[in-house]
C-alpha cells in the first residue's frame, strides 16, 4: 500500500524485550535485527532488555512498560512457541484491553512462504494494553525479519495508507 507523502512521519517510543533463558545482548541475534530495523524506520528504542522465560517476571516488565507514558509500543521477540517454557501469549492475555487477532493471522499467513505448515506452531500475537500496543513475535531471526518488513514497519509508520496503528494511538483509551 501506498505512503500519503503530504503526511508528516511521527517516529513513536519502542521498548524491546526479547524473552530466551539462554540469550544474551552479545548473542540475541532476532533482538539486534529488531532494534536496528526500527532505529532504519526512524523510531526511537526507549528501552530493550532480554527476560527469562518466567510468566510473572515477563507480565511485571510488560506492566512497567505500558505504565511509561514514554512506550507507545512494546515488541517482544521469543516464547511464541508451544513448549512449557513458551508463555509470551500468556503475559500478554494478563495484561491486555483487547486482542488484535489480526497480526497472528496475517503472521501466519505470511510465514506459509517462509517455513510452510510449521507456521501453524507460531503463536504470534498482538494487543493493546491500556493506550501501548504490545506485538509478540517468534524468536527466530526469519520470523522477526518477517514480522516487521512485512507488517510492523508498515502500521506503525502514520503516513501507511489506507490506515495504521500510529493514526489511532490518541484514541485508544477512549470509552
Amino acid at each position: 500500500m501506498p505512503l500519503d507523502e503530504s503526511k508528516a512521519f511521527k517516529p513513536i517510543n519502542i521498548a524491546l524485550l526479547t524473552l530466551s533463558d539462554t540469550r544474551t545482548l552479545d548473542n540475541d541475534s532476532s533482538g539486534d535485527i529488531l532494534d536496528q530495523r526500527i532505529i532504519d524506520a526512524g523510531h526511537h528504542i526507549v528501552d530493550r532488555i532480554i527476560c527469562k522465560e518466567d510468566l510473572s517476571t515477563m507480565v511485571s516488565q510488560l506492566r512497567t512498560w505500558i505504565d511509561d507514558v514514554n512506550v507507545d509500543c512494546i515488541i517482544t521477540t521469543g516464547g511464541t512457541g508451544l513448549t512449557g517454557r513458551d508463555s509470551t501469549p500468556e503475559a500478554l492475555d494478563k495484561v491486555k484491553t483487547r486482542d488484535i487477532p489480526g497480526f497472528g493471522e496475517y503472521f501466519r499467513y505470511i510465514s506459509i512462504a517462509s517455513i510452510g505448515t510449521s507456521t501453524i506452531q507460531s503463536r504470534a500475537c498482538a494487543v493493546v494494553a491500556d493506550s501501548t500496543y504490545i506485538f509478540a513475535l517468534p524468536g527466530s531471526n526469519g520470523a522477526v525479519k518477517d514480522g516487521w518488513d512485512q507488517i510492523l514497519v508498515h502500521q506503525l509508520d502514520s503516513r501507511h495508507k489506507p490506515c495504521n496503528f500510529v493514526e489511532i494511538m490518541p484514541r485508544l483509551m477512549e470509552t
